[in-house]
């Protein structure tokens, strides 16, 4: 379409609202103090012959904000700006707009501004103009995100992978899902990538979160599931009105009034909010919840929003990553994935009286692929501000030294901490703790060396053995173990689909007693260093996890004094604790190989539960 004017000289953003609002709002009348009859200070406006008298300081003061927004730039909106940015000729729209801004060149190479008519079937064109290919970027709406496909359909010339960037996400979450459902459809040769974008204002990350909380709360509603709801887009630490955030906001509250927030004293914290935390009896039972706060972060200044955020998301993330460790963290129904899902082992654990129905404990075989990280990503990484390349002189390994967020204990001290960047993992540990290990700093040439060396030995795929209850659950819901409460999703190569409750190798063990498949020196190794279990050997041995010397170390009970020079041929290590001979399974790279010699000569009987062997 041909633009309408041939110049733009008009304001498109909302001054002259704020420059109404100075203008007739803005306090200028002139207030004296006076003392009523009861000896109360307090203030009344001035009058002069019935004509109220203004203030001069406020006046001018007025008149400075209102030249000061006036000499501001126009800031366009995230739709225009990319628009104008990138240029129509690349940009398809789909929104409801029926005019836009767009530049226009001019001869000598300038560039002007027009306002440009929109058709109602532009729409339509500009969305096949992005599916043909002819326009590389899409920006669609509410209006432009129902009844249209915009996903990488094998049918059609543009096939690349589309990155979803989520500007402005508003408040329902509904249509916020009807929107990502837009470029993930069937028959696409790939999914899109998920980018849910906010600034640096840390208070911004409220709307993030109710978006979050929304779309988890539908996906459980509707699919029953949360991370259905939520598109895998949000980390549980962009959801800051779960329980771990609640937790986390009370002990913020209890750092503040003691005083342990650096920078933010507990007067700054009240004055700016208008909460308060303490009364005559200390910090007060009911605080305000987690919806207040997040309200009043807005009304504060950038610096204190970060701040007062620093140490909210320190400690909601260490709540967090402590629910992850003990596997307590709750996550709904979560689907695996791995290339190979392959059923082994199949037994009936319970089948119902009245309708038949059986639960299943299923052995499944599965491998994944490994995916280390390659040597020019690292070096990558390594050119971040404060990176430091890494050698072990002791194994040799190679690692990349990067800064993590600091965490906040309990006490309101912050602990400095890095993570440690391998080809495989990227563990975080406090800043103190690198001294005692043998990790070194290194040149350029030897980290390369230690890096792909380290890589070539990372085998293609990784196999592993789990367990899996499937069918009915809840009659023997209660049989299960308590440590984790996760129900898993997935399918085998076969095609047949499990959902069901992960559950330890000791545990099945222990419920199928004879039946269950025979321990290998590996998987008996893994319930051992796991603590997961107590392994009953014959002659009335047994082994389990002890801790000695601050140590935890696999110890083998109830042998007879007689064996020991023989127990002790096979590698086991003799100590003399309390003037008692104790014998222990190396913890160091033969432990396996000593356990598999001593299980052939003592086969494991019976094997117990942690759970089970802590109760007796």
């Amino acid at each position: 379409p041909a633009p309408t004017a041939a110049t733009l000289d008009i304001n498109c953003d909302c001054k002259e609202y704020v420059l109404d609002y100075l203008a007739n709002s803005f306090p200028v009348q002139l207030y004296e103090p006076f003392t009523d009859n009861s000896g109360n200070l307090s203030s009344r406006p001035v009058t002069h012959e019935g004509n109220i008298v203004e203030c001069r300081d406020a006046l001018v003061r007025r008149q400075a904000m209102i030249e000061r927004l006036a000499a501001l730039p126009a800031i366009p909106g995230a739709l225009d700006q990319i628009v104008q940015h990138f240029g129509p000729d690349r940009v398809a729209e789909v929104t409801g707009r029926s005019r836009r801004i767009v530049p226009r060149p001019r001869i000598d190479g300038s560039t002007r501004f027009a306002v440009e008519s929109r058709p109602a079937a532009s729409n339509l064109a500009e969305a096949q103009a992005f599916m043909d290919d002819r326009k590389t970027i899409l920006i669609f709406s509410e209006a432009g995100g129902t009844g249209r496909s915009y996903h990488a359909d094998l049918g059609a010339a543009n096939q690349r992978q589309r990155v979803h960037y989520l500007v402005e996400a508003g408040w329902k979450a509904d249509i916020a899902i009807q929107g990502f459902g837009r470029t993930n459809r069937t028959n696409q040769k790939q999914p899109p990538r998920y980018r849910p974008v906010t600034t640096d204002v840390r208070a911004q990350r409220r709307f993030i979160s109710t978006i979050a909380r929304r779309l988890d709360t539908l996906g459980a509603i509707t699919r029953g599931q949360r991370q259905t709801g939520g598109q895998n887009m949000f980390r549980p630490e962009d959801n800051l009105e779960s329980v771990y955030a609640r937790d986390a906001l009370r002990q913020l509250y209890g750092l503040l009034y003691r005083g342990k927030i650096q920078d933010c004293s507990l007067e700054e914290f009240e004055a700016a909010t208008g909460l308060s935390l303490g009364d005559d009896n200390g910090l007060r039972d009911e605080l305000p919840p987690i919806t207040t706060f997040l309200n009043r972060m807005l009304a504060l200044t950038i610096a204190m929003q970060r701040t007062i955020f620093d140490a909210f998301e320190g400690l909601l993330e260490r709540r967090v990553e402590g629910a992850k460790a003990s596997g307590t963290y709750e996550t709904g129904l979560e689907t695996l994935a791995a290339e190979s899902f392959v059923v082994t082992h199949r037994e009936a654990i319970y089948v119902h009286p009245g309708t038949g129905a059986e639960t299943e404990l299923l052995t499944i075989a599965r491998k994944d692929r490994n995916r280390p990280l390659g040597l020019e990503g690292a070096l990558a990484l390594a050119r971040d501000p404060g990176a430091l390349l890494l050698v072990n002189r002791r194994s040799g390994r190679a690692a990349i030294r990067v800064r993590a967020r600091s965490a906040l204990l309990d006490d309101g001290a912050v602990e400095e901490r890095i993570r440690l960047i391998k080809p495989m993992e990227s563990p975080s540990m406090p800043l103190d703790a690198l001294a005692e290990t043998h990790w070194r700093p290194a040149d350029r040439d030897s980290f390369a060396g230690a890096w792909e060396a380290e890589c070539a030995d990372v085998p293609e795929f990784e196999t592993s053995e789990m367990h899996v209850v499937a069918g009915l659950l809840l009659p023997i819901w209660r049989r299960l173990p308590g440590d984790s409460t996760r129900v898993y999703r997935l399918q085998t190569d076969a095609g047949e689909r499990i959902v069901g409750r992960r559950v330890p190798a000791a545990w099945v063990a222990a419920t199928l007693g004879s039946k269950a498949p025979a321990l290998t020196a590996e998987q008996a190794w893994r319930m051992l260093m796991g603590g997961e279990a107590v392994l009953h050997l014959a002659e009335g041995q047994r082994l389990q996890r002890v801790l000695s010397m601050h140590l935890h170390r696999i110890e083998l009970i109830g042998f007879n004094d007689l064996g020991v020079e023989r127990l002790k041929a096979m590698g086991l290590m003799s100590e003399i604790v309390s003037w008692k001979l104790r014998l222990f399974v190396s913890a160091g790279g033969d432990g396996p190989a000593i356990l598999g010699r001593l299980l052939e000569r003592f086969p494991v009987e019976r094997v117990e539960a942690r759970t089970a062997a802590s109760a007796a």
